[in-house]
């Protein structure tokens, strides 16, 4: 088995940011939409991504942004990926294309049409999420893994698996074997808040399978 990479979302302070690079994250994800319960000003998340080691990649997620807002931003904080987690269209996705930031594009699952919807995508990565009728993101639910080795077969490059991950089921998710995972609220205490020994579990359990197949 191959070790996916991980991306930690939702971070909102320094402590947490820390904690889960030394933990092993390769990625962590900073949100920029407004109504969300861990929004993050840019120049708060300039405070974070400066205590931070050049390796890791930092994901800037936006819900619905017009492109001057995401083009500042990234530019801003030379941010390594640019998530979008809204209803941006395939046409919206390709006109980011010039930006130096890496661009994913997270699609929430409700059906097999979602999967096949994420096919007219030509982005530099996919995420898969939970379809919650109000809320993007974060909504500690996760959508029918079972159907997964079919509905994927046909999408190519990197893609995520998000959605309900937790220490309990991260076995499970990396099982589906995507490019890589993405935590949230299954290692909080609170909205934004992550809760460092869910955290130190979660790697913790991703190590015991991992370790001498693949692990780095």
């Amino acid at each position: 088995m191959i070790w996916p990479k991980i991306k930690i979302c939702g971070i909102t302070n320094a402590d947490d940011a820390v904690a889960a690079v030394q933990l092993g994250a390769d990625m962590l994800g900073l949100n920029f939409y407004p109504q969300s319960p861990r929004y993050i000003k840019p120049e708060e998340a300039e405070k974070i991504i400066i205590k931070l080691p050049a390796f890791v990649e930092i994901v800037g997620v936006f819900v619905n942004a017009d492109a001057e807002t995401i083009r500042k931003t990234a530019g801003r904080l030379m941010l390594d990926w640019v998530q979008l987690h809204g209803d941006e269209s395939p046409q919206f996705c390709q006109s980011l294309n010039s930006m130096t930031a890496q661009i994913m594009k997270a699609i929430r699952i409700k059906t097999p049409k979602d999967i096949e919807y994420a096919k007219n995508f030509a982005t530099d990565a996919l995420l898969l999420d939970a379809f919650h009728p109000s809320l993007y993101g974060g909504t500690g639910e996760r959508f029918d893994w079972k159907s997964l080795p079919e509905l994927t077969g046909h999408i190519l490059g990197r893609t995520f698996l998000a959605g309900g991950i937790n220490p309990e089921n991260v076995i499970e998710a990396i099982s589906q074997s995507f490019y890589g995972i993405d935590v949230c609220s299954g290692i909080e205490s609170s909205p934004g808040k992550k809760d460092h020994k869910k955290m130190t579990k979660l790697f913790k359990n991703l190590r015991t399978i991992l370790s001498g197949k693949g692990e780095r």
